[in-house]
Parts: C-alpha cells; sequence; structure tokens
C-alpha cells in the first residue's frame, strides 16, 4: 500500500513514504494478525454499530483500523481514485493497540473508544504535519494538538489521517496544491463541495467512521449535502477553533459531518465545551447539554413550528431540482407532525451584503497562527504568496485584497461586525414573530458541478454570518441523481433542538444511500445484468446485452441488430426517453455499417439515475427507418 506522508525540512514539498503492507495492515502479504479484521466489514456502520462489535469481541480497534485502510486502498487512488486522504497516520495502529488493552482492562472511555475517525487537514497534529493544503506548509508540523483533536484523543478515538481540503480553506470546491482535486463518490467526474470536501469524500466512501471539517461560509455544510451526509456549523463559541488553521475567525468553526445524526450527537459530544485558548468558548458555559444524544427523539418533529424561507430556495433552471427536492422535504416533514408556517417576504439579503469578514481578517488571522507555529516554513501570508506556494485555484487577486488590508482598526470593520448582530437579531425576530423552531432552505442551491468548474448557489451567509446554529440532513436526490442537503437555523445554542429535529426526519426519510463507486470490499455487489431482450420489427431483429458495474460505473454493452445488410445499418445509440416517449440521444454506441457493436462507457450519476428507473434504451437506426428498431433497458437487480 503507498502512504502518502510528508518528510521534513524547511523547504520540503509534500514527498511519498511507501509504506511495507505490514506497516500498513493491507494487502497483499499482510501477516495473518493484521489481515484478520479486513473480514470486518465497515462500509457504512455507525459509531453506536461499532462500538458494539468492539465490545462484544467481534472486532477490536486494530482491525477496524486495517479495515478502514483497505477501503482507502481500493478507492482513494484506485477505482474511483477519490484523493481524498492527504496523509495516513503512521501512529494508528499503535493507538489501537493501547483503546484494545484499556478496552480489555475494563476502561472503556466513552462510545468513541478505538474507532476511527478522519481530520480535515487545517487541524493541528503534533505528529503530523498540518499543511491547510498549501505547499507552504507541506512540513509544517505544529506544537500541538487542536483543542478538538486533543478532545478526540480523550475520548478514545483513533485518528487515521488526515483529509484533503481547498486550499487554506477559502473555496468549496476541494483542490489544493498538496493533493489536487478530490473527487466525489456519488459521482466521481464532480466536486464533493468544501472547503471540507476531502472529509466529505471520506466519510461518505466509509473510510473512517466520522470526520471533522471546519465552515467559514459553509464548507461543513455543503461537503454534508453535497454526499448525503448530517453535518452542524454550531453556534460562534459552542467548538474551540485553537489550533485550526484560521481563515476568519469571527466566523470560523469545526465540527463533524457523519453519515447519521446520532454519530453527529457523539461526536460532538466529545469535542465541544469551554477551552481558555479561545475566549468565544465562554459563551457556551452552561449552555451545553449533558448529551445531544438525549434529543434524538424519533417523534421530534410532531407540533414543531417551521418555516420555508422562499428567499434562499431559488428559482432558476440549475436550481429548480433542488427545490423540487425541497419542497418535498417540507411536504415530509408535515406528513410527521410539523406545522408549516408560511412567511412573508423577506429580505435578509441586504443584511448579508457585504457583512462577510473573510477578506478583512484573513491576512491578520493566518499570520498570527503562523507566529505560534514555529515550525511552519513560512512566516506570513505575505511570504507565501511570494514564494509561489499555492494553488492557482485562489486567485492571487484574492490573495492580493487580503494582503492589502492595512488595519482592522477601520469603520468598514465595525460596520461589518454591525451587520452581524443586526442580521442575528433578523432571524431570531422571524423566529419568535412566528413562534417558529427553524427556519428550512437547501444548503446549496445547485447540485455538485462538473469539476473543472465553479460551484454557485451556496446559502452558507445566514448562519455563518449571523452566527447562528445550522444543520444539514440528507433530503435526497435531484434529477441527476445527486444528494441534496436541507438545511436548518435556530436560535443560540439551539443545536439540541437542530438535533432533535434532524434526527426526527432522518429516521422518518431514510433517505441516505451509500455512493455505489465505494461497495463493501467483504461482500461486493456482483454486476447488474441489464435486460435488453430481443426486438424483432418488420423482420429486422434487436438483441443486446448490457452489464453494470457498480464500482467502476462502467456499463459495458454488446448489441446486434440481423435481418438486414451491413450498410443498412446508419447508428446504435442509447437514447432517454421523455415521460416515456421517444428522447434524445445519450450516447452514441455504433455508426454506419457496424451491425454488431461493443464497447464500455461511464454513466454519470443522472445516467446512473435513469438507468435505474428505466427511462433509458437501445435504437438502431437504420436506411429504411431512421425512427429505427428500439428495445427498453429494464435494471433486473433485486434490491
Amino acid at each position: 500500500m503507498s502512504v502518502r506522508a510528508q518528510r521534513p525540512g524547511r523547504w520540503g514539498l509534500l514527498g511519498l513514504l511507501v509504506a511495507t503492507v505490514a506497516a500498513a495492515g493491507v494487502g497483499c502479504g499482510t501477516s495473518s494478525d493484521e489481515s484478520a479484521g479486513i473480514g470486518f466489514d465497515v462500509m457504512e456502520r455507525s459509531i453506536t454499530e461499532l462500538a458494539a462489535a468492539l465490545g462484544a469481541g467481534e472486532v477490536t480497534s486494530r482491525e477496524l483500523v486495517a479495515s478502514y485502510l483497505a477501503r482507502i486502498e481500493a478507492y482513494d487512488q484506485r477505482g474511483p481514485a477519490l484523493n481524498a486522504i492527504i496523509v495516513i497516520n503512521p501512529g494508528a495502529f499503535s493507538a489501537a493497540d493501547a483503546r484494545d488493552v484499556e478496552r480489555a482492562e475494563g476502561r472503556v472511555r466513552g462510545p468513541l473508544h478505538g474507532i476511527p475517525v478522519v481530520v480535515k487537514d487545517n487541524y493541528d497534529m503534533v505528529d503530523l504535519p498540518t499543511s491547510g493544503g498549501a505547499i507552504g506548509l507541506a512540513t509544517s508540523v505544529p506544537p500541538d494538538d487542536a483543542f478538538q483533536v486533543r478532545r478526540l484523543r480523550e475520548a478514545g478515538a483513533i485518528i487515521l489521517g488526515k483529509t484533503n481540503m481547498h486550499e487554506l480553506a477559502r473555496g468549496i470546491t476541494t483542490v489544493s496544491s498538496i493533493l489536487g482535486q478530490t473527487r466525489n463518490p456519488y459521482d466521481p467526474t464532480r466536486n464533493p463541495g468544501g472547503s471540507s470536501g476531502g472529509t466529505g469524500a471520506a466519510v461518505a466512501a466509509s473510510f473512517a467512521a466520522v470526520g471533522m471539517g471546519s465552515d467559514t461560509c459553509g464548507s461543513i455544510r455543503i461537503p454534508s449535502a453535497h454526499h448525503a451526509l448530517v453535518g452542524l456549523r454550531g453556534t460562534r463559541g459552542l467548538a474551540s477553533g485553537d489550533g485550526i488553521i484560521p481563515l476568519s475567525t469571527t466566523q470560523d468553526i469545526g465540527g463533524p459531518l457523519a453519515r447519521s445524526v446520532r454519530d453527529l450527537a457523539i461526536t460532538l459530544d466529545a469535542t465541544v465545551g469551554v477551552d481558555p485558548a479561545d475566549e468565544t468558548t465562554r459563551r457556551s458555559e452552561g449552555r451545553i447539554p449533558a448529551s445531544y444524544t438525549d434529543a434524538l427523539d424519533p417523534q421530534g418533529l410532531q407540533g414543531a413550528r417551521v418555516a420555508l424561507l422562499e428567499e434562499l430556495l431559488g428559482d432558476t433552471g440549475a436550481e429548480r431540482p433542488v427545490r423540487t427536492v425541497i419542497e418535498g422535504a417540507l411536504e415530509e416533514m408535515t406528513a410527521q407532525g410539523a406545522e408549516a408556517v408560511e412567511l412573508g417576504e423577506t429580505d435578509f439579503g441586504s443584511l448579508l451584503q457585504g457583512a462577510s469578514l473573510i477578506g478583512l481578517e484573513f491576512k491578520f488571522d493566518f499570520d498570527a497562527y503562523l507566529a505560534k507555529t514555529p515550525g511552519a516554513p513560512v512566516r506570513s501570508l505575505a511570504e507565501l504568496v511570494e514564494l509561489g506556494l499555492y494553488h492557482q485555484v485562489l486567485g492571487r487577486g484574492t490573495l492580493q485584497a487580503s494582503l492589502e488590508v492595512e488595519s482592522l482598526d477601520t469603520d468598514e470593520y465595525r460596520e461589518r461586525l454591525g451587520k452581524r448582530d443586526t442580521l442575528r437579531a433578523a432571524v431570531e425576530a422571524l423566529l419568535n414573530e412566528h413562534d417558529l423552531r427553524v427556519l428550512i432552505y437547501p444548503t446549496i442551491r445547485q447540485t455538485a458541478r462538473p469539476i473543472g468548474q465553479g460551484q454557485p448557489g451556496s446559502n452558507c451567509s445566514l448562519s455563518a454570518v449571523s452566527g447562528l446554529p445550522a444543520i444539514t440532513v440528507p433530503a435526497g436526490y435531484a434529477a441527476d441523481g445527486m444528494p441534496v442537503g436541507l438545511e436548518m437555523i435556530g436560535r443560540e445554542f439551539a443545536e439540541a433542538d437542530l438535533i432533535r429535529l434532524a434526527y426526527a426526519y432522518e429516521q422518518a426519510t431514510l433517505h441516505r444511500r451509500p455512493p455505489e463507486s465505494t461497495p463493501s470490499l467483504i461482500d461486493p455487489p456482483g454486476p447488474v445484468v441489464l435486460d435488453v431482450g430481443t426486438k424483432t420489427v418488420e423482420g429486422i431483429g434487436l438483441r443486446g446485452r448490457l452489464i453494470f458495474d457498480r464500482a467502476t460505473r462502467v456499463l459495458t454493452y454488446s448489441v446486434s441488430v440481423y435481418g438486414l445488410s451491413d450498410d443498412d445499418v446508419l447508428f446504435t445509440h442509447i437514447h432517454r426517453s421523455n415521460e416515456g416517449a421517444a428522447g434524445p440521444v445519450v450516447h452514441l454506441l455504433g455508426g454506419r455499417g457496424r451491425p454488431r457493436v461493443s464497447g464500455g462507457l461511464t454513466l454519470s450519476a443522472a445516467e446512473l439515475a435513469r438507468l435505474r428507473a428505466g427511462e433509458l434504451y437501445v435504437d438502431v437506426h437504420t436506411t429504411e427507418d431512421l425512427f429505427g428498431v428500439r428495445a427498453a433497458i429494464e435494471w433486473s437487480e433485486e434490491e
């Protein structure tokens, strides 16, 4: 197994540490002791399920580490090549062994004891570099752990590795100079959101039980929405930002991305709380419940008054597929006992205009972090830019604008801070006026765009600027087959309320389904044989065999037409039906004079959704009949 790591040296760039398989515990040549855990299927396993298996002696923490590493080996640089993991923690096995010894001695620290997790590469770890995705920090080993990393270790969690992120957290498509582009396991041709996109992809693909991200304006919630995950941006002051490379300390907050609301609540319990190194956390004193898991009520939507925030819904052509899902989610909530309240017109947009602090605070906060990190090879944002030690995705103009900010002692800065207070008051006034528990809207108004394109549609600012908490939960899938996230925003320190509503909605709908591209390694699904059958029209026959491989998303086809000469064949296509009637060409399988065609093609998420729905058909067009000989493609998998 090839494991990425970072070598020391002031100007060293990202290196490759080729570890022996024995060190990693997976792959060919693994010792029998280390390979034993690969028989335990970790795919989609919750923290509760993993803890129960550990408690029953079905598996050890060492074996869990081996099982997750096996999935990383299979899918991070191979298969869909998600490119989500920057570095594997070489101490993961020794940490697992220590937790196993503690368990054997009857010392179990809590539900995260011996559970592998991943963290975004802007969280400091004393035993690994913290790069923020930038080559300028590729060899920067911090002096201590971030507060939330320390809390995870104290809870018994095993830090399995660090995940890719959008360079310095300043973007939402997850491209970095350390690792490049991370891919979305629901469609590897699309972006994973950001900036915590590596964590989102890793958790969605079951590379770990749960993962940590940070959110300055959507960076936890957008990757969660793009991966059918649950993500929470807490109230300002809920969780410490100490040891997280800052983008804007006023807007930054770290937190978990999880496959379920319960897993998020368990991880939140371990990571929030007062930290003397972060004065904002003093605001949380007396406002954190004994456990957020106490809010996990399947009937939590009963009587809850909620309102759809039309202003953030979107109605352009590209936004309508997400709007449809969110409107359906509101109906699902009311079916579970929620009361939908209609609001009049709102105008939060004017309050949000010119309220972000990112551009103003970035240089000062980043430089302050570097001053506390003696091992950092660059000492300032200006030096990083001057040396070109960053990815062009940031844009020199954006960085230059930050560098040109001379002081925060300005009327503009104070004005922006004031807008935060005004916005927070306006949101809470609306909640109070209508006696609402939450406002709801899509986390992002468009599904994940293809790699290389920008990602429009973010609704990140309402929570990020107001400082109020917001949770995103899977709401279903758009017409293109990609996940959609439903976001709920509530009052200050109302995280328990958000968890209660999100859990009730999640349990009633069970929208999350794992990505096709990263199936189980223990019980991998076989290929799906698709029935094209035999179709005859006026003596001309069509037969075909199609096989879909879920791991690679490749559709292998073999189609032949008979009863006419080769010269009579014009084209063989796959078409998409239009509400059951004839529809446009999706793929060309073969051209003129080719009565027999075979090959393979990779399906997009949208095409896969249409294939499952029976909306694709094969058509052989001939010189005598342009309409052609058609045969439906029937998805025959038993589900």
